[in-house]
C-alpha cells in the first residue's frame, strides 16, 4: 500500500540556509586573555569620558537666587504674604567676572508636582489644537475648571492651564550709583518645536478674539488667552511661548523652566562683571504648599547644562570595571597558572 504524500503547509518556510538557520555562526569563547583586557579597556574609556564630562560641567556657570520671601530678611518677604497681584520686589546681585554667553534665564519651583496624574490629564488637547467645537464642550477631564458659575466654558480648560506661572522679571545693569540699563530678555524660541508647530495651534479665525466668543478665561488668569501677546501674532493664543513652556509638564517636583535668553544688544558674549538689579513682579503663590521659587542664570556647553552626576557616574562605572579586572586577574593567576604549568 502506497502512502499518500502529505500536502506541504503553505506556512512552511523555504528550505534555505537563512530560513532554516543553517548559516555559519561565530561564537566567541570568553577566556581570561579576552575578558580581563576588555574590562580594562572599557574601564579606561569610561573614566576618560567621565573626567571630560565632569571637567566640562565644572566650567559651566550657574547663579541661583531664591525669591520666595519665606524669611523676614528676604527682599520679597512682603510680596509673599500679600494677596494682591503685581507686587513688585527687587533683588540685587553682583558678578565679579564675565558670565559667559549665551546666558539662559530660568524660573524654578520646588515641591510642585506637575507629574501628578489627575493634574496632568486636566487639559483638552482638542482645544489646544484650535478645534472651535471643543471650546463649547470642554473635555470632562478638565473638571472643575471646565465651566464657570454661569455655565460658560473655560478656554483653555483644566488645572494645568489654570495654574500657569505668571511672575515676570526685568533685569537691569547698574551703570553708576543711580543709573541703570535694562538688559534685553529674548522670549522667542524657548518652547519645543513640536509644541509650537504640531501639538498647539490657534483657531483659523480672524480676528483671533472672535473664535473665543461666549467663552471665559481660566479662573486664575488676569487676561484671556488671545491677549497673551497682542503685539506679536506668532506669539499669541495657544502658541504663546510662555504658555507652551508651562504646558510641557516637568517629571520631578523640583524643576526649572526656561524663561528667556540673554543674547541681544551687546550681550552675545555674556553678562559683564558689575552690579545688577532684578525686578520681580510677584504673582505666583507658593508658600501655601511649602513650595519655593527661584531664578537661575546659566550657560551651557557641548554636553548641555551643568550636570556633575553624569561625569561621576561614568567615573564610578569605569573604576568598578578596573577593580573587577584586577580581581579576575588575581583569581586567574591563583587558580589557573599552576595548572597550565
Amino acid at each position: 500500500m502506497v502512502k499518500q504524500e502529505q500536502k506541504e503547509s503553505s506556512d512552511r518556510p523555504d528550505n534555505t540556509a537563512f530560513t532554516q538557520q543553517r548559516l555559519p555562526a561565530w561564537q566567541p569563547i570568553l577566556s581570561a586573555g579576552i575578558v580581563i583586557p576588555g574590562f580594562v579597556l572599557i574601564g579606561l574609556a569610561f573614566i576618560g569620558v567621565g573626567v571630560a564630562l565632569f571637567i566640562t560641567s565644572q566650567s559651566i556657570q550657574v547663579l541661583e537666587m531664591d525669591y520666595t520671601g519665606a524669611n523676614s530678611a528676604d527682599p520679597c518677604y512682603n510680596c509673599g504674604r500679600q494677596s494682591t497681584n503685581n507686587c513688585v520686589c527687587t533683588m540685587e546681585f553682583s558678578l565679579s567676572t564675565l558670565f559667559k554667553g549665551p546666558v539662559f534665564f530660568y524660573y524654578g519651583l520646588t515641591n510642585y508636582f506637575q507629574n501628578q496624574r489627575k493634574y496632568g490629564v486636566s487639559r483638552d488637547d482638542k482645544q489646544l489644537f484650535g478645534d472651535v467645537d471643543a471650546f463649547k464642550s470642554p473635555n470632562s477631564d478638565c473638571a472643575p475648571f471646565d465651566y464657570n458659575g454661569n455655565n460658560r466654558s473655560i478656554v483653555p480648560c483644566g488645572a494645568l492651564a489654570n495654574s500657569i506661572f505668571n511672575d515676570t522679571f526685568k533685569l537691569y545693569l547698574k551703570t553708576n550709583n543711580t543709573g541703570k540699563k535694562e538688559v534685553p530678555l529674548d522670549g522667542k524660541g524657548i518652547a519645543w518645536w513640536t509644541d509650537y508647530n504640531v501639538k498647539h495651534r490657534n483657531p483659523s479665525v480672524t480676528p483671533l478674539k472672535d473664535a473665543f466668543k461666549d467663552t471665559v478665561k481660566p479662573v486664575n488668569w488676569p487676561k484671556p488667552v488671545y491677549e497673551l501677546d497682542t503685539t506679536d501674532e506668532s506669539n499669541n493664543g495657544f502658541i504663546n511661548q510662555d504658555f507652551l513652556v508651562w504646558m510641557r509638564r516637568a517629571a520631578l517636583p523640583d524643576f526649572r523652566k526656561l524663561y528667556r535668553r540673554i543674547t541681544a544688544d551687546g550681550y552675545q558674549e555674556g553678562l559683564p562683571a558689575g552690579n545688577y538689579s532684578l525686578e520681580i513682579t510677584y504673582n505666583y503663590p507658593v508658600l501655601t504648599f511649602n513650595g519655593r521659587k527661584k531664578v537661575v542664570l546659566s550657560n551651557v556647553s557641548w554636553m548641555g547644562g551643568k550636570n556633575d552626576f553624569l561625569g561621576i557616574a561614568y567615573i564610578v562605572v569605569g573604576s568598578l570595571c578596573i577593580i573587577m579586572s584586577i580581581v579576575m586577574l588575581i583569581v586567574y593567576a591563583k587558580f589557573k597558572f599552576p595548572e597550565e604549568d
